[in-house]
């Protein structure tokens, strides 16, 4: 059984994160599914995963300090166009693709989305 049904991230501008999250997931298996008229989007690869939201309170969309959202990435080829379509498009660096030492086979890399949101991609494939 999963953990998680799905996680959210709030945005500023639903244009901008759908154009980005489009790209950025692409490399990784994941497409947008749904589309929730002017308050957000789904990605997933077959069912509702990850959600980006205009706040359902009004108040503008704000990162989590010391959150990061990590996807699971398919291969290392993966996490490198994950975070290349990342920085392509505008996202900020938070750690370069590479191995990871908490773990012999992780290999990741880190971004920040549009809204400041840290994601990460991981594999835990060996070389």
């Amino acid at each position: 059984m999963a953990i998680f049904t799905h996680v959210t991230v709030g945005t500023n501008d639903l244009q901008r994160a759908r154009n980005f999250y489009d790209k950025v997931l692409a490399p990784l298996g994941y497409k947008r599914l749904n589309d929730l008229g002017d308050n957000g989007s789904i990605w997933g690869e077959s069912a509702p995963e990850f959600f980006v939201l205009k706040p359902a309170n009004g108040q503008p969309a704000s990162f989590a300090n010391g959150g990061t959202i990590s996807f699971a990435a398919p291969s290392r080829a993966a996490v490198a166009a994950f975070h290349k379509a990342a920085l392509e498009l505008g996202g900020q660096d938070e750690g370069a693709v590479g191995p990871r030492s908490w773990h012999p086979t992780a290999y990741a890399g880190y971004v920040r989305d549009l809204d400041g949101n840290k994601l990460a991609a991981y594999c835990f494939k060996p070389e």
